[in-house]
This record gives C-alpha cells, structure tokens and sequence, in this order.
C-alpha cells in the first residue's frame, strides 16, 4: 500500500487497530439555561485541569516545544468568543449544552479545515480534540489513551489527535499508521520530535488491518506492507538496520559546516513559527532561520498585535541567534486564512484571492506597524525581510515604497536599525519564476515556497485528498521552474534559497545542489539529515545529470531516476 511518508525509518510491529470512543450528542430543549451554562463552566474547569496535566506530562517526557500544543488548547478551551458562542446558542435556541457545543465547534472545525495552509488547518485537529474532550466530561464518557498497550505495536488509526500522541508509550508504539493528516500533522510533528516512523493517508486501513497483523511501515518512502512474506521482513530488517546506521552518521554532523564532496558551501536553516522553536534550531545546529512566519503573532490573539509586542518576538529571535541570518516573512494572512478581527471578505477562490502582499498593500496601516517593527529589531541581529505572494514588479516597488517611509519615521525619532537591511520576495508564483530575470533586478534575494508553487504550476489544491496523489515535487515542469529561477538569481547576482517542504527532501537535496541552490531551509528536525546529503555529494556530478533529468516526461521517472543513479 502507498502512503505518504511522513517520519523517516522503517517500523516492523504488531497491529494495533485504535478507535475513539463513539460520542453520540442528541439536541434536546431545555428550561433551565442557568443550569447547562453551569455545566458547561464547570467541563471547561474540568478540561483545563485534564489539559494542565497533559502539558506537564508532554512536557518531562519530549519537550517544551511539543508541550505547547496544551498552551494552544488551554487558550481554545477559554476562548471568549468559543465560550459566547456556545452559551448565546443555549440561551437562545434553549438547547443543551452538549449540542450547543457540538454546533459551535463543528463550526469553527469547518472553518479552519477550508484553510489552505497545512499548518494552520492543523488548527481544525486542535479544535476537535478541545470539544471532544468538553463532550466526553459532559456526558461522562470514560477517555480512552495508548498508556496501557502491552507489546511493541504499530498503531493504526484514522487520526491521532494531540492528546492521544501525547499520552501514548513511547516504548511501545514503534511506527504509526493513519487513513488522515500529511507531514505538518501534529501527528507526524510528535512522531519526527520521537523519531518514530510514520505514515498518512492510507484509505480504509483501520477496516483492512485487524489487531495481531504484522506490519511493516517505511516512513521515508510511504510503504506499508501487512502480513509481509520472509523475504520482506528480512529486506526490511535490512533496510532499519541501514537506516539506523545512517541516523547515527547524521548525528556526527553537528558543528560541520555544508560543503559538498567538491567544495561548493550552502547554507542550512530552519523554519520556525514562534520565537520558542529557536531552541530546537540550535539543538539542531542550524545555520539560521530560513522562514519566519509571522501570521501566528496575529492568528493566536483577538486583536492585532502591536508594534512592540512584534518588535519583542522578533527580537528574540535575532539575539539568541546573533549574526546568523533570520529571514521573516511578512503577513501572510487573508482569504484562506481568516482572522475574525480583521473583518475580511468572504472569497469564491480565497487561494488566488485578498491575501498576503495583497492585503498589507492595501492595509497600510497593518504593514507598515509591522515593518517598523521588524525594522526596530534588525538592530539587534541579522534579520532579512520577505514579501510573500509577489506577482507582479509593481508589488515589491509599493512594497519597498512603504519600507522606505517606515525607515524615515524611524530616523526622525532616532530609534536605530539595520540601514542595509536585505529584502527579498517568495517565488510562488510560476508567473514570478518564469519571469525572475526582471524580478531578480528588484530584490536582494529570492527564497522558493514550493508549497504553493507546485500547487500553482500543476493546478492541484494539496489539502485535497482525493487528487494528492497528483501533488509532485519531481514533476519535471516544477524543477525546470525552479533551475530558471537559481539561474536568473545567479546572473543578477543575488543569492537563492528554498523554503518549501522540498527543501528538505532527501532525494530532491541533491538535485538542488546540482542546479546551484544556496540555501535550504527546512524543519530543524531535518537539519542534520540535510547537511550529510549535502556534505557526501559531489555537485558537479548531479549538475552534470540535469538535462537528462529534466528531459524525462513524468515526475515517476525522475523519482525513479534518482532512486537508481544518485540515492546509495
């Protein structure tokens, strides 16, 4: 069965088939609307107690970082406008309180699985683990966790909400299976922080595996093999016992610089969403923030944010890693990604719509707060600005326009930054790379959001199951779009960089050495990874396969032309 791989290495197990208890809410009239709005103060209550314990148990047992998905929660449970919604639906419609809930949180639950935003549609995952759990206390259902699991197993499920990846024995549960989710899942997030293997979407598997199948899972590749011949386990066994080889080599990449076998330095940096994934940056020896997205300052609060708390988070972040570069990426918010607050409109295609640069061009006083901000705290580090969602040249020059005036406001009150502070632009659009010769002359750098590039280059919506599977990194039309614009980037004499998931690709690594790419940002997670690959690959070699690679007509025979001459 193919899946997608969504935490590297390979897992042999047991089964272990796990269903949510079935929670049946029934809408009923009530008189009392002083009562259900007790009860549900006192699940909320509840909740939080149950959820404070879940953060400090994650907390001891993998980290501070994977711990603050409980923080989230804890803010969703209090949400003010959550917790009004709910009420205003009892007092109104005179319901009980566990509809009141299932409605309004089904609501928000739509809302946030309409956004395109991988991460952000995680939001969607959140909310239904806080309102199950509200239901659960509610109507009294006992919870169920995989705590009490017995043997090593391979756990196979249509989803795993945080709270059951928090709570489950590390020790026991060797690889993971589930029918939803992709690579920004909180589930494969937890599964890479544990280096468990993992894969996602493979349809039906909780009715086609039963309990007590032997399974075997490729997380790197997306395989999964159930009840596998001899000869499969024994080449599984192989292939863990190789890999397992390959994670210690990794390991030994710390404190290295990323130079290739014939001497050609790039860069290897980090995306980050908060100023708390630093630490996991420089666990990981990264050489930098490639990606900074700073939508979650605005998205995680009921108003907008001012220049001085932005200031504060964008400081802390270039002080901890002093000369090493940070490269924030302005608002990227609108249409697919809405912010209650801001009052934007509804759109019929909201992923080509009001939103990004579009939205700050148009929304001044937003942007320039926000530039101002960031320009504040170039003075304390080595901080880069990007404009996401560029298509066309008029774009950056407003841009700019509006980044020179914030640097005039900035003199005449005498507060210092960065006066040669670099700008540069995502390259996300096919418009943008295929004319990047003309943008190239405008920017001090590009940096390549994949994600959006081969969704716009192959026409495909990524976050839709049905039609992933013609979602593809190796497209040959992608990677052509991607060397133009390295190319085009080198001529002008700007540098280029990548911070889209295929930037951490192991097989793409190096064909994107090859084609002259000179940063990779990428999870910290895959840092170390990266840096090996870079570190054992000669790119003359790659560069001298490329034709041959882009000539090929389908994105499997590139796959499987890297597969038979370049990955060893």
């Amino acid at each position: 069965m193919k899946a997608i791989g969504t935490s590297s290495g390979i897992a042999l197990g047991t089964v272990l088939v796990y269903k949510e208890p079935e929670i049946i809410v029934e809408k009923k009239v009530i008189d009392n609307i002083d009562y259900e709005i007790e009860r549900l103060n006192k699940a909320v209550e509840q909740g939080l107690k149950e959820i404070h314990e879940l953060y400090e148990e994650t907390f001891k047992t993998v980290g501070e970082k994977e711990a603050g998905i409980f923080n989230a929660h804890k803010m969703m449970i209090e949400d003010p406008e959550f917790n009004d919604g709910i009420k205003t639906k009892i007092r109104e419609e005179k319901v009980n309180v566990e509809w009141a809930v299932k409605e309004v949180a089904d609501y928000y639950i739509s809302v946030f699985g309409n956004i395109e935003d991988e991460y952000l549609k995680e939001r969607a995952l959140d909310l239904k683990d806080v309102s199950k759990r509200l239901l659960r206390i509610l109507l009294g259902v006992e919870g169920t966790d995989l705590r009490s699991i017995k043997e090593k197993s391979i756990i196979v499920a249509e989803d795993l909400i945080p709270s059951d990846t928090a709570q489950m024995d590390k020790e026991k549960v060797v690889g993971i299976v589930t029918e939803l989710g992709g690579k920004t899942s909180h589930t494969s997030i937890m599964a890479r922080t544990l280096e468990i293997p993992a894969v996602a979407g493979v349809k039906d598997i909780t009715n086609i595996a039963k309990n007590g199948d032997f399974m075997i899972i490729d997380g790197g590749e997306g395989i999964v093999l159930l009840n596998p011949s001899e000869d499969e386990i024994q080449l599984f066994e192989n292939k863990k016992k190789e890999y397992e080889e390959f994670k210690l080599k990794t390991r030994e990449m710390k404190g290295k610089e990323s130079i290739s076998k014939d001497g050609v330095r790039v860069e290897i940096a980090a995306n980050i969403g908060t100023p708390k994934d630093v630490d996991k940056v420089i666990e990981n020896d990264g050489e930098g923030v490639g990606l900074y997205r700073t939508e979650f300052l605005y998205m995680d609060s009921d108003k907008l944010p001012t220049e001085d708390e932005q200031f504060e988070s964008y400081k802390i972040v270039a002080e901890r890693l002093k000369d090493k570069p940070v490269i924030i990426r302005t608002l990227d918010v609108g249409g697919d990604k809405d912010i209650p607050y801001l009052n934007l409109p509804e759109e019929m295609n909201p992923f080509l719509g009001y939103r990004a640069i579009r939205l700050c061009l148009d929304r001044i006083d937003i942007f320039k707060t926000q530039l101002r901000a960031l320009l504040r705290a170039s003075a304390f580090g080595n901080i880069k600005i990007m404009f996401p969602m560029i298509s066309n040249i008029k774009e950056i020059r407003d841009a700019k326009k509006i980044l020179q005036e914030a640097k005039e406001e900035l003199r005449k009150e005498n507060i210092p930054f960065n006066e040669d502070i670099e700008v540069g632009i995502m390259v996300e659009i096919p418009a943008v790379a295929v004319h990047s010769d003309i943008f190239a002359k405008e920017v001090d750098f590009f940096s390549i959001g994949t994600n959006d590039l081969i969704q716009y280059t192959l026409a495909v919506d990524r976050g839709n199951q049905d039609i992933s599977y013609l979602y593809n990194q190796y497209h040959p039309a992608v990677l052509k779009l991607i060397k133009m614009t390295i190319e085009n980037g080198h001529k002008a004499g700007i540098w280029v960089g990548m911070c889209g998931e295929a930037a951490g690709d192991e097989k793409l690594i190096p064909i994107l050495l090859g084609m002259g790419l000179d940063e990779f940002s990428m999870s910290s997670s895959s840092i170390l990874k990266a840096r090996y690959i870079i570190n054992n690959t000669s790119k003359k070699e790659i560069e001298s396969m490329l034709d041959e690679i882009l000539s090929l007509p389908t994105a499997e025979d590139v796959e499987k032309f890297i597969d038979d001459n370049i990955i060893k």
